[in-house]
C-alpha cells in the first residue's frame, strides 16, 4: 500500500476516532470519552481487517461462483484481466433496487457486488460498464478507504441513534446539571450523522469521476456506462433502497438512499448528469460515437 493511501487511511481513522471521543465526552464526560477511545481502537482494527464482511452482511450479499452466475462471472473475469487485476470475488445482493459496489482491503481481497435489480434491468454492455467502474475503484485502491469510512461512519450514526434515547431518558448524569446532559445528547444526535456524511462526501465525490473514466476505458463502452447510470438513477428515484445502512451510500455507483434518510441531505456522488456529460466527452476522445 502506497504512502499516500496509508496517510489517507490514517487520517480518516484519526478523524472518526476524534468524533467518537467527542461524542463520548458530550454524553458522559471524560470517563465515557476514554471508553469511546478504547472502542475506537477496536473499531479501527475491525474496520481494517473485517469491514468488507460487515458491509456484505449489511446487505445480505452472497458470494457466488461461476456455476451459479456464469455470465456475470465471465464479465468480471474478462474485465479484471483487461484491467490487470486479480479475479475478485463476486457477490449478489438480494435487492430490487439496481446498484453495485466494490469492497475489500485491496485488489487481492476485493469483492464486486451487484444487486438482483441491476442484473434485471441492464443489458450486457451496460453491465460491463458498471463492472468496469467498480474494478477501477479496486485498481485505484478507493475501496479500502471507502469501506473503512462505511464501517466507522456506521458506528457513529448508530451512536447518534442511541444518543436520541439517552436524551429521552435524561442522559448518563455527568458532572453537570441534567438539562445540559440532555442538550449534549440532542446535539450529538443531530451533529454526529451530519459529520459522518460530510466525511463520506469528501472521500467519494472526486473518485467517482475517475472511476467513470476508468470504467469507460476498461470496458471500451462509455456510452453503455452512461446509459447504465441513467437507468440506475431513474430506478433509485422511484424505488430507493430501504434495507442496508445509509453510511455506505458513498460505496455504491449511485446513491441508493436518495430521499430516504439524512444521507440524502448530502451528495455522496457528483450529479449523474455531469457524469454522463463527461462520459460522452470521453467517448469522443476514444473515437466512439452513437
Amino acid at each position: 500500500m502506497g504512502l499516500e493511501l496509508w496517510l489517507r487511511t490514517g487520517l480518516l481513522m484519526a478523524v472518526l476516532t476524534g468524533l467518537l471521543m467527542a461524542i463520548g465526552y458530550l454524553i458522559g464526560g471524560t470517563s465515557l470519552m476514554f471508553v469511546m477511545f478504547m472502542f475506537s481502537l477496536v473499531m479501527n482494527f475491525i474496520s481494517y481487517w473485517y469491514s468488507d464482511r460487515i458491509v456484505l452482511a449489511w446487505y445480505r450479499a452472497r458470494i457466488v461462483d461461476e456455476e451459479e452466475a456464469p455470465e456475470l462471472y465471465a464479465i468480471v473475469r474478462s474485465l479484471a484481466e483487461r484491467a490487470g487485476l486479480p479475479m475478485p470475488r463476486v457477490a449478489i445482493v438480494p435487492s430490487e433496487t439496481p446498484n453495485a459496489f466494490a469492497t475489500g482491503r485491496g485488489p487481492k481481497h476485493a469483492v464486486v457486488a451487484v444487486t438482483t435489480g441491476l442484473l434485471r434491468i441492464l443489458n450486457r454492455d451496460e453491465l460491463e460498464g458498471v463492472i468496469a467502474h467498480e474494478l477501477t475503484h479496486i485498481k485505484n485502491r478507493d475501496i479500502l478507504i471507502g469501506t473503512i469510512a462505511a464501517a466507522l461512519a456506521g458506528a457513529i450514526v448508530q451512536l447518534a441513534y442511541w444518543a436520541r434515547w439517552i436524551a429521552i431518558f435524561g442522559g448518563f448524569g455527568r458532572d453537570r446539571d441534567e438539562g445540559g446532559d440532555v442538550l449534549a445528547a440532542i446535539l450529538v444526535a443531530i451533529l454526529a450523522p451530519i459529520a459522518a456524511m460530510l466525511i463520506q462526501a469528501a472521500i467519494s465525490r472526486s473518485r467517482e469521476f475517475l472511476a467513470d473514466e476508468g470504467g469507460a476505458r476498461i470496458s471500451g463502452k462509455p456510452h453503455a456506462l452512461a446509459s447504465a447510470l441513467m437507468k440506475i438513477e431513474q430506478a433509485v428515484y422511484y424505488k430507493p433502497m430501504r434495507e442496508g445502512n445509509p453510511a455506505t451510500a458513498h460505496m455504491f455507483i449511485v446513491n441508493p438512499f436518495k430521499g430516504t434518510s439524512l444521507a440524502s441531505l448530502f451528495s455522496t456522488h457528483p450529479p449523474t448528469e455531469k457524469r454522463i456529460e463527461r462520459l460522452r466527452k470521453i467517448a469522443e476522445e476514444m473515437g466512439i460515437y452513437f
